[in-house]
């Protein structure tokens, strides 16, 4: 049987370093998006935004080039949605960024490279 995906509530911009203060003045100042706060344990500094319905993360990221798109999708049923993903030919990408122990989830890879966190949450 085929789980159920969703579109989740977080998207991730993460940016290189150089580029992180730029980035966060430009939601926060410019577009005047209101910020919140956050409590999460990334091993990265980050800045939370209201973005629609959705949270935006700009996370501040060393040793990349340029800023990627990460996504979150929930599903109802991890453990088959990472086997029926596996058996559809995805890229199950878990070596790019750890998970907290507390995440009952895995990282995901599309075609086009762009990260998804699929996560019961």
């Amino acid at each position: 049987m085929k789980p159920q995906f969703n579109p989740g509530k977080n998207i991730a911009i993460k940016t290189p370093a150089h580029e992180y203060a730029g980035v966060i003045h430009f939601y926060q100042e410019i577009l005047g998006f209101k910020q919140l706060p956050h409590n999460a344990a990334d091993p990265f500094e980050s800045v939370c935004f209201a973005f629609g319905d959705k949270i935006l993360w700009i996370d501040k990221i060393t040793g990349i080039s340029q800023s990627e798109i990460w996504l979150e999708i929930t599903s109802d049923d991890i453990p088959a949605a990472q086997q029926y993903l596996e058996q559809a030919g995805c890229s199950i990408r878990n070596e790019i960024e750890p998970l907290p122990t507390s995440v009952n989830g895995f990282w995901l890879s599309s075609p086009s490279n762009i990260i998804h966190l699929v996560t019961d949450k």
